[in-house]
């Protein structure tokens, strides 16, 4: 058992980079983590890490034996799970990266806290592409096909991409009729903040035309300040359909070239292969599944 507390404490090391952060995750202090780390060494005579006054990074040893450890602890979990009521109150800490669309996520999260008070939520809100495994998530919520063989999927439900602007704009600046129009108006564009680039707009190419030129009002890595400046009258935006649709029942905003557009995402809830389905994480796939796009319950397993 004290092999199995030196190899936890190993894993937090390795995820968390530090020795006061894998500390604060398993309850002692950063010094027993070092020891902890050193003791193991020693038994195995090989180093795990390469230190410095600014960071800690895994040697090549390190990177093989992470490797065995969290199927180790895997299959650990997994022999305790079935020695456990089956039926046992969901509960633990789950740590879940979700993108930054809070208008869709944050009420089925919300619902989901008040389903299960003893499960808590440790939300990562971010667009960028985590590493589910290295960096330690139980779930993860994204939009684009799943191509990582270490990952289980679940389909949650497709959307669209469309062009909106609200009534006082189009009234003013005109409503345009093929996306060449686009040129004469002010596009409210988002840009990913892990690569810098624009996310393009799914227009459908005119034969014999040129690529439309966009010219740009504003630029932002938050889709929802993209949202708030169309509302406000500020120029045409690409969305989501589930982040105008409210606005479009309201007549805040109205769609535009919607002829012209190709595009159909999904959103995937995707988790590690090697890591056993606790009740806690069946739960909350099952909830996402059933609540973040409730017309579709697909499942597709990689």
């Amino acid at each position: 058992m004290d092999r199995l507390g030196n190899i936890a404490v190993f894993i937090q090391v390795a995820e968390t980079r530090s020795f006061t952060e894998a500390g604060r995750l398993t309850g002692v202090s950063s010094s027993a983590v070092g020891k902890s780390i050193a003791r193991l060494e020693a038994r195995l005579g090989v180093r795990l890490f390469h230190r410095t006054t600014r960071s800690i990074t895994l040697t090549s040893e390190g990177a093989l034996f992470l490797q065995r450890c969290r199927k180790i602890l895997a299959d650990v979990e997994a022999a305790e799970f079935e020695l456990c009521d089956a039926a046992a109150q969901p509960q633990g800490k789950l740590r879940i990266s979700v993108p930054q669309v809070l208008g869709l996520v944050m009420p089925v999260m919300t619902e989901f806290m008040t389903l299960y008070p003893q499960i808590e939520l440790d939300l990562d809100l971010t667009d960028r592409m985590v590493d589910v495994v290295e960096e330690g998530f139980d779930a993860v919520i994204r939009t684009g096909k799943p191509r990582d063989s270490r990952l289980m999927a679940r389909s949650l439900g497709e959307f669209r991409m469309v062009l909106v602007a609200s009534p006082a704009y189009l009234q003013q600046r005109g409503t345009p009729q093929r996306p060449a129009e686009l040129a004469d108006h002010a596009c409210l564009r988002h840009i990913f903040h892990a690569t810098g680039k624009l996310e393009p707009w799914p227009l459908r190419r005119e034969e014999g035309a040129d690529e439309p030129k966009l010219p740009t009002r504003l630029v932002s890595t938050s889709i929802e300040a993209v949202s708030h400046a169309a509302l406000a009258g500020m120029g045409i935006a690409c969305l989501p359909d589930f982040m105008s649709r409210d606005a479009e029942s309201q007549g805040l905003l109205h769609r535009v070239l919607d002829a012209h557009l190709q595009h159909v995402g999904q959103f995937w809830v995707l988790w590690p292969s090697s890591r056993h389905a606790t009740a806690k994480l069946r739960v909350f796939i099952d909830h996402l599944a059933l609540r973040l796009f409730p017309v579709n319950e697909g499942r597709i397993e990689l």
